[in-house]
């Protein structure tokens, strides 16, 4: 199974005030979208994220269990030390998944919230886990053992080395190793890019593509 992860653009970061006149802080908008092909070149059938959106909402929503973490995360369990939000709703419309996610008062929670006080521009990204099958015209669609990790992570446009480190997370393979999901050849990639100085970023960058293109 792949990492996956999609990022939602139509999404708005909202405050609404308090009785005691402090601001509560949410998440609104289309987090899943059905039945079209994506800005990743992916599609997701409809049955199938309504399988597990349903599932997503009695086991994680339901039980107030739903977080989100800042940041993209490098793989599919979610780090309760980064949570940032919890997601409150997760409805049908049409073809997308509308959702909606408060902002927590944890450590990461308390970032965003200043993040959004100085009029920083912040998206959303799903998470999940799953196949994917080639169809036409370089287009690949989900298959059905699709599993939702999270519908919200908080992201901000990344930069180059952090792109090119998540385009390899979702490419890489998963594996179950007692109990625990581990990624296969990617934190040494991760590490030489982020301990490579300015001046030897592009060298670096370089280097660990080759790298990784061998190990393929």
């Amino acid at each position: 199974m792949r990492l996956i992860s999609e990022e939602a653009s139509n999404v708005e970061f909202l405050t609404e005030a308090k009785k005691d006149g402090g601001k509560n802080y949410f998440i609104e908008g289309v987090f899943l979208q059905s039945d079209t092909k994506n800005r990743n070149g992916r599609i997701y059938p409809k049955a199938i994220l309504q399988k597990e959106a349903k599932r997503y909402t009695e086991k994680f929503i339901n039980t107030k269990r739903a977080f989100g973490e800042l940041g993209h995360p490098d793989g599919p369990t979610v780090n309760l030390e980064r949570v940032s939000h919890m997601i409150e709703e997760l409805q049908e419309v049409d073809s997308n998944f509308m959702g909606r996610a408060k902002i927590l008062d944890t450590p990461y929670g308390k970032i965003v919230k200043n993040l959004i006080d100085e009029g920083a521009r912040l998206g959303v990204s799903s998470r999940g886990m799953g196949s994917l099958k080639p169809v036409k015209d370089g287009i690949q669609e989900v298959q059905d053992d699709f599993y939702l990790a999270t519908a919200a992570d908080i992201v901000a446009d990344p930069s180059a080395p952090d792109a090119f480190v998540h385009g390899i997370m979702e490419g890489k393979e998963w594996i179950w190793d007692n109990g625990l999901l581990r990624e296969q050849e990617i934190q040494e990639i991760k590490t030489k890019i982020e301990k490579s100085s300015r001046k030897d970023r592009e060298q670096t960058l370089v280097k660990a593509f080759e790298d990784f293109i061998i190990k393929l």
